[in-house]
């Protein structure tokens, strides 16, 4: 056999050592895999920290320790005071799944009855209102479940997070020592990566709650039952890309005109769709824009994969994760491509200008 085409020894260690690594890794993550919640949080909270932290360690010389704490607390009463309001309300109202879902199916069927009454269309068959009363039920569980790993969550997360700022440029190292992407690749994918946090986790919140306290001012104003309920369930439909905080607001004044209550009912849906319509689009392409332009399915596919994977946190964590495996895939083509390398290969060169002058 010629010598040239055998695997060296150290070729084979390597990828034996390799394989070992790889497979306890996966190993570790499999069993810690109820922490991934915990540590993008962390990661979320360090890229959006970052600025302020450097700034009070090497410019106000305050030390680590410190840094972190203030930062630990000041994200305490800034998104999980919020947060624990939120569930806190949907679990008082929604917390009985079995009466929840008879209410859900009582008011989809006063919601039928008036449309069938008025335009003569029955829009829904008995079968598909019990379907649509069976995922109220499975939705108003699946929240009351996921709030019960939030405190381990959330401890998780801090823990994790003030490990980060006090190491922070010990853990930047770390992870520009072991990326196997170009220098400038790395540098681009921390600077989408960075806008990709800040506008999934800032900037879709702030426009939602923009959106909701919009709406919930409709709500008080035309008296709609349990605003305070429909204010948060607004700020979450509000982060759903296309049907937006219309999943709220309408089927809220089409119960309201079941009921009777036509001007409250015509008043919450022409509100919502002048008023809370027009704060969506104003916010989406002045504050948002800035931010970065998430792609609508991205933000989809991105919510309907993290409420599956993280629970409640995954309406911010879900677009994350589906906007950064698109952002590596484009790495991945730049990098590795035999497309982009032959079509470099071919490229004519082009004459310089002090050729052009010469000639």
């Amino acid at each position: 056999m010629d010598p040239s085409n055998q695997i060296s020894n150290n070729k084979i260690r390597q990828v034996f050592m390799l394989a070992i690594i790889i497979l306890m890794l996966g190993l570790i993550l499999f069993n810690l895999s109820d922490f991934l919640p915990s540590l993008l949080g962390a990661i979320t909270l360090y890229i959006i920290a970052r600025s302020f932290n450097f700034k009070l360690i090497e410019e106000k010389k305050w030390k680590p320790w410190l840094a972190a704490l203030v930062i630990i607390l000041a994200a305490l009463v800034i998104i999980i005071l919020p947060s624990y309001f939120i569930i806190d309300v949907l679990v008082q109202k929604i917390g009985n799944a079995q009466q929840y879902a008879e209410q859900i199916n009582s008011s989809i069927d006063k919601i039928s009855h008036y449309i069938q009454s008025k335009l003569d269309i029955d829009i829904l068959s008995k079968e598909n209102k019990q379907k649509i009363s069976e995922f109220a039920g499975k939705v108003s569980t699946t929240i009351v479940n996921t709030t019960i790993n939030m405190v381990t969550v959330i401890i998780a997360m801090f823990f994790i997070l003030y490990f980060m700022l006090t190491k922070a440029r010990l853990f930047e190292r770390i992870l520009m020592s072991i990326s196997p992407l170009k220098r400038s690749n790395g540098r681009k994918i921390g600077t989408k990566f960075r806008k990709l946090v800040i506008a999934n986790a800032v900037g879709i919140p702030v426009v939602a709650l923009g959106q909701a306290l919009f709406a919930l001012i409709g709500y008080l104003i035309f008296e709609a039952p349990s605003p305070i309920l429909l204010f948060v369930l607004t700020f979450i439909g509000s982060m759903i890309p296309i049907v937006g905080a219309a999943i709220v607001y309408v089927p809220v004044g089409l119960f309201m005109l079941a009921n009777g209550n036509t001007t409250g009912g015509i008043g919450v849906i022409a509100y919502g769709m002048l008023v809370v319509g027009l704060v969506d689009n104003v916010m989406r392409f002045t504050f948002l824009k800035k931010l970065e332009n998430i792609h609508p399915l991205n933000t989809v596919f991105g919510i309907i994969l993290g409420l599956k994977i993280f629970g409640f946190f995954g309406l911010i964590f879900g677009p994350i994760l589906v906007s950064i495996t698109m952002l590596l895939i484009q790495i991945y083509l730049d990098e590795f491509s035999e497309n982009k390398e032959n079509k470099e290969e071919e490229k004519p060169e082009e004459p310089s200008i002090e050729l052009e002058l010469e000639i």
